[in-house]
């Protein structure tokens, strides 16, 4: 098994790591529409940890954008890149995520992350920070509210309500199944609110997260256990 060791030079404490998402952040575009809905590729990103070994496993699905089949899936081991600190999650996985997208030989397409991209402290998640490394649309579907607020969206598909913070719209609570919990949606680079809600809905047709957030987590969650069976004890 390959171990995808921590990168030299990669930030070693949280002022370091402010210090790079504030200058990666002067990157970010958030001015262009996006992919349209059911065009090109999609690709899910997500990682599974294990604390006692300090290793992270990160999985890219790549789906059909139109027919949501699955086009290729790739896979990377990681350490743990960074401790953990609120609102600087990316630093702990980047490293991993990127050698499994790397892995892979199709377009990606547009990048899908459990998580969020401008709604976030300093409006720059790992949706952002992916989409501006890679230089790909991105955006961020997470399960759980993190750093705004919200009322309920009406209970019918489709329904949304702003997420706010500091008195800013920064993504959308998303009802994908009535009656059923909603989801956070926000931007995470090159593509539009309207854009990411549309695209998150056509790649939650049955259930209420997205298929490439389904896929991914599955992939990586079974990545790590694959991993762990393997290492020496």
């Amino acid at each position: 098994m390959t171990i995808i060791e921590i990168p030299e030079g990669w930030p070693a404490d949280e002022d370091a790591a402010l210090a790079v998402q504030q200058e990666l952040r002067g990157r970010l575009v958030l001015g262009e529409e996006g992919p349209g809905v059911g065009e090109g590729n999609v690709t899910g990103v997500d990682v599974a940890y294990d604390d006692e070994r300090d290793l992270v496993a990160a999985a890219a699905v790549v789906l059909d954008g139109r027919s949501l089949e699955v086009v290729e899936e790739a896979t990377a081991v990681g350490r743990v890149s960074f401790p953990y600190v609120p609102g600087l999650l990316a630093f702990r996985e980047v490293p991993t995520v990127l050698a499994a997208l790397g892995r892979l030989s199709a377009d990606p397409g547009l990048l899908v992350c459990d998580g969020y991209g401008i709604a976030h402290p300093r409006r720059f998640g790992l949706a952002s920070h992916l989409g501006v490394l890679t230089d790909r649309p991105a955006i961020g579907v997470a399960k759980n509210p993190f750093t705004f607020t919200y009322e309920q969206p009406g209970a019918a598909r489709g329904e949304f309500s702003p997420l706010v913070a500091d008195g800013e719209t920064v993504g959308r609570a998303l009802r994908t199944r009535a009656g059923v919990k909603p989801v956070f949606v926000s931007v995470g680079h090159r593509v539009s609110l309207d854009r990411a809600c549309a695209l998150t809905l056509h790649l939650s047709p049955r259930f209420r997260l997205p298929e490439t957030t389904r896929h991914a987590d599955a992939l990586c969650r079974r990545a790590l256990r694959d991993a762990l069976s393997t290492s020496t004890p």
